[in-house]
């Protein structure tokens, strides 16, 4: 059998690991379903085969943005329950997609659908103020739509005891009332990924598990998670170089001794930030090395000192962490930033995609 080509920019995604995380999640919901949510693709994973193993785990609905991602997930032949929460006015979404409505002026557009109402109970961001709430519910009572769900987002669950969890879940629970005694009976959810773990009282008929699926912790708290993508290239070449000599645009680091580079061929056009230039390390013969210099757009150079390093050989720039191999989280850490940024990142042309589990 031929030896198998090494990678030059790999992302695999292990769909156990993702299956594991929907699990634990859809257990911890209790007596809630499972949303899972695979907008941005899967949050860089791939939405449809994400989908397809978040179901298999227990999931129940899916959680998309935009009507593409929507559709996308239909062309791929799976039927279970898909909210569609964003996007312009005008964009087509399947007919059996259920659809997010934070406005008077939305729901006019609409006829004959499933929704839910959006309710804004403190993010500010999409969702009905509350002064205009009553007006949306008696408007949606009254046409020909199903409100299927009242709903809102949550600023700071991956906070544990931020006094705004408390203050939302008290407009959420106005919001709800406003709709019952318009005479509908909406179910409700409310809980993201980190209110699925550590609010209990949340959880209502539904929680929509985002982050944690794909194994990444949203609260500061140990939980059994299992980060699904590992970012992997290989050494494309190796050089010897002395002492004073310096490296990459900028020449921003100079060789104290001789040393031995390996040249490995992914750069910010592959989702490596060029502001980890200097401060991040990879794992290459099973030890942790530094880069040196810039990250270039289709390049790094490690540090491998006086080892012998070949042609071909693996090397990993983020994983689950179980080698003693940078993360997701240690990439974000460094750059002052959140590890959905990291992993949705990988979502490029020049990314091959690879499944295993």
């Amino acid at each position: 059998m031929a030896a198998q080509t090494p990678p030059r920019a790999e992302v695999t995604v292990d769909l156990g690991a993702v299956r594991h995380n929907v699990a634990l999640l859809a257990a911890r919901a209790g007596d809630a379903e499972t949303m899972a949510v695979v907008k941005a693709d899967g949050y860089g994973h791939g939405a449809v085969e994400v989908a397809r193993a978040a179901l298999e785990a227990g999931a129940t609905w899916l959680g998309s943005c935009s009507a593409a991602e929507a559709a996308a997930l239909r062309a791929a032949g799976i039927d279970a329950p898909i909210l569609a929460w964003l996007d312009v006015p005008g964009a087509e979404v399947p007919p059996d997609v259920d659809l997010a409505v934070s406005s008077v002026e939305q729901l006019r557009g609409l006829s004959g659908r499933r929704i839910h109402l959006k309710i804004d109970t403190g993010l500010c961001r999409n969702g009905c103020p509350h002064e205009l709430w009553p007006d949306l519910v008696k408007a949606a009572a009254a046409s020909d739509n199903e409100v299927y769900a009242v709903w809102s987002h949550l600023a700071c669950a991956d906070e544990p005891g931020h006094p705004s969890v408390d203050s939302q879940a008290k407009r959420f629970a106005d919001a709800y009332q406003v709709a019952l005694d318009a005479g509908l009976t909406p179910k409700r959810h409310l809980a993201n990924s980190a209110a699925t773990l550590d609010r209990p009282d949340l959880r209502f008929d539904m929680v929509r598990v985002g982050i944690a699926m794909y194994g990444l912790n949203p609260l500061p708290t140990k939980e059994d998670l299992r980060p699904a993508m590992t970012f992997r290239s290989s050494v494309a070449l190796t050089k010897r170089i002395d002492a004073g000599k310096s490296v990459s645009y900028g020449q921003s680091w100079t060789a104290e001794r001789p040393t031995t580079l390996a040249l490995v061929p992914v750069g910010y056009a592959d989702g490596v930030p060029r502001l980890l230039s200097g401060r991040f390390d990879v794992l290459l013969g099973g030890i942790r090395r530094p880069v040196r210099g810039r990250v270039c757009m289709d390049q790094i150079l490690v540090d491998c000192g006086d080892d012998e390093v070949r042609v071909g050989d693996e090397v990993v720039l983020f994983g689950p962490g179980d080698r003693g191999e940078p993360t997701a989280r240690e990439w974000a850490d460094t750059l002052g930033t959140i590890d959905y940024e990291i992993v949705t990142g990988m979502y490029r042309p020049r990314l091959v995609r690879r499944y295993v589990g």
